[in-house]
C-alpha cells in the first residue's frame, strides 16, 4: 500500500522477525474509515502480514488460506502511529506458513495464521 507505512526497524531473533512500522495517520484510506476517528481495517492488517511475508521470504506471494484470524483491538494511528509485527515464517514446499501478531503499545491488535503460495 503506497505511502501507508514506513518500516522503521526489522530484526530477526531465532525464528521470529519483529518489524516496527510507522503508520501514516493522514493516509487517504482513513478519509472513509472513519473521518475524525481513523480505524485500520482488518483487511489492511492482513495485507501488512502478506507484505511482511514477502519481505522475509524475498518472494512474491499470494494468500492461499487464512485461519484463526482474530482482531482483538482497534488500531488508531492518531493515538499511536507505531505498529509492531511479530512474524514466524516457515517454508513448506512452494508455500510459506506465517504465524503473526500485530501489536501496539496498548496490546495485541491482530493474530493471524496464514498460508501463502509463491507466484
Amino acid at each position: 500500500m503506497k505511502d501507508f507505512y514506513t518500516v522503521t526497524k526489522s530484526e530477526k531473533d531465532n525464528d521470529t522477525t519483529r518489524t516496527s512500522l510507522k503508520v501514516n495517520a493522514g493516509h487517504e484510506l482513513y478519509n472513509g474509515h472513519f473521518p475524525g476517528r481513523p480505524v485500520t481495517p482488518g483487511v489492511v492488517l492482513m495485507q501488512l502480514f502478506k507484505e511482511e511475508a514477502e519481505r522475509i521470504s524475498e518472494k512474491k506471494l499470494s494468500l492461499k488460506r487464512a485461519s484463526n484470524v482474530k482482531f482483538t483491538a482497534v488500531f488508531n494511528p492518531t493515538d499511536n502511529d507505531e505498529l509492531i509485527l511479530e512474524s514466524k515464517l516457515e517454508k513448506q514446499g512452494t508455500y510459506y506458513e506465517l504465524k503473526g501478531i500485530a501489536k501496539s503499545e496498548t496490546g495485541i491488535i491482530t493474530k493471524i495464521n496464514a498460508l501463502y503460495e509463491v507466484i
